[in-house]
């Protein structure tokens, strides 16, 4: 009998940034969305910004997504003894406080603020 030679091709897809991920699961699959948002610009557009939702959806069964897991987790550990903890960003740490003043201030629509 003959051996029979295999070639593989890789093929090596784009690169692509996250800015936020969603995760949801149904008894068979383990579902990322990894999403990024990105503002265009229209000059000739004063009335509204342009923002581009991209999406790359992963589906893993629940073991492959268990063992990914274990391989991030051992990555991040390694990454914060090397350059430190991972915290979140003063940027986004000031915009999230901005957000909360502003909501504070607007107070719940659904129901009163002042009972007299």
């Amino acid at each position: 009998m003959k051996d029979t030679k295999v070639k593989f091709d890789i093929e090596n897809g784009q690169s692509f940034f996250a800015d936020e991920v969603g995760v949801i699961h149904n008894p068979l699959k383990i579902i990322l969305d990894f999403r990024s948002i990105t503002p265009r610009v229209d000059v000739r557009n004063q009335e509204y910004q342009t923002l581009v939702l991209r999406h790359n959806v992963i589906l893993m069964d629940p073991y492959t997504a268990k063992s990914f897991f274990d391989v991030l987790g051992k990555n991040i550990k390694n990454y914060e003894k090397e350059f430190g903890k991972i915290e979140k960003p003063s940027q986004l740490k000031k915009l999230e406080k901005k957000a909360a003043v502003k909501s504070s201030k607007k107070g719940n629509k659904d129901s009163p603020t002042y009972f007299g």
